[in-house]
């Protein structure tokens, strides 16, 4: 997903990373996973197995089971936008009204503002706000489980643009994107209501563009406005991703882009292109979120 975006297919877009070089958030803290023993093995109270029949190791758990976000775990992010510069575009914020838990879900969410505000590398004002949180400097890596359940805005019409997506840590490596990678486990665009979209970003040139099958897949069904759950099993030599159980993508390049450490981020924002906000895009528009979960 990322923070600015172009279009690299009708269909769908990817990301132009150059922002995230200038990655505005908190001082670094220590290396956290949530507070609790990394030795634990369940992530809410379940214990998931490897293929071999062992159990996968939990190192990153949350419930969202609280009043307020739990920030040994997120930063919300407040310098990036996402949309289109012509139809609108989305600023993230740190408002309640964008970013909050309660009743065991973390919920982002697009609205519109009566006073337009700036926004970080636009050039006017916008009158529409989005939420975004990541695990920047608080927790990161490489290879495991990685898995979130979602539900998004139930909508057929475009302007709604949703990821659950991983970035490399900038503790530990030059972010120099595409090179450096970018993996994104789901993206969902309102546009197309039946589908999550995964796409895997590598080499100095993107792979020229999306391939399904290698890095990305258009045929994964995920209906929004039901909870749907996205999985990465990701190892030296191979990323799994699969939607409500079904795998959808095997990508086994073994680039050396996949050897990092990756952050963990959600966002719910606006699209561009085809996908860009217009007057019949739902507004307010609500991202749930029910865990987010990582092993190792």
């Amino acid at each position: 997903m990322s923070f600015r975006r172009r279009l690299l297919a009708p269909i769908f877009a990817v990301v132009s990373a150059a922002s995230l070089m200038a990655l505005n958030a908190p001082a670094a803290h220590a290396y956290s996973s949530t507070g609790f023993s990394a030795f634990m093995q369940n992530c809410g109270g379940t214990t998931v197995y490897k293929d071999d029949g062992t159990p996968w190791q939990c190192t990153f758990d949350d419930e969202f089971n609280g009043s307020n976000l739990n920030t040994r775990n997120w930063v919300v992010q407040t310098n990036f936008s996402t949309g289109d510069a012509t139809a609108g575009y989305a600023c993230y914020v740190n408002n309640p009204n964008n970013v909050a838990v309660s009743n065991g879900a973390l919920h982002l969410t697009v609205r519109r503002i009566s006073t337009p505000m700036d926004c970080a590398s636009q050039p006017s004002p916008t009158n529409y706000t989005g939420g975004m949180v990541s695990t920047y400097h608080l927790f990161s890596q490489a290879y495991g489980r990685f898995e979130a359940r979602v539900r998004v805005a139930a909508t057929t019409q475009p302007g709604l643009q949703e990821a659950f997506w991983l970035w490399p840590d900038d503790r530990y490596t030059v972010l120099n994107w595409p090179t450096t990678g970018e993996i994104d486990v789901a993206e969902t665009y309102s546009q197309y209501a039946n589908l999550a979209v995964p796409y895997l970003h590598y080499t100095y040139n993107d792979n020229g563009g999306p391939i399904p099958g290698v890095n990305t897949a258009w045929n994964c069904a995920a209906q929004r406005g039901v909870w749907n759950t996205y999985d990465l099993v990701w190892t030296p030599t191979s990323l799994t991703i699969s939607i409500n159980g079904t795998t959808c993508l095997v990508n086994t390049s073994a680039d050396p882009a996949f050897t990092e450490r990756y952050i963990v981020a959600l966002t719910a924002g606006l699209g561009r292109g085809t996908n860009a906000l217009t007057s019949s895009t739902p507004i307010p528009a609500t991202t749930d979120v029910d865990y987010v979960r990582v092993w190792k």
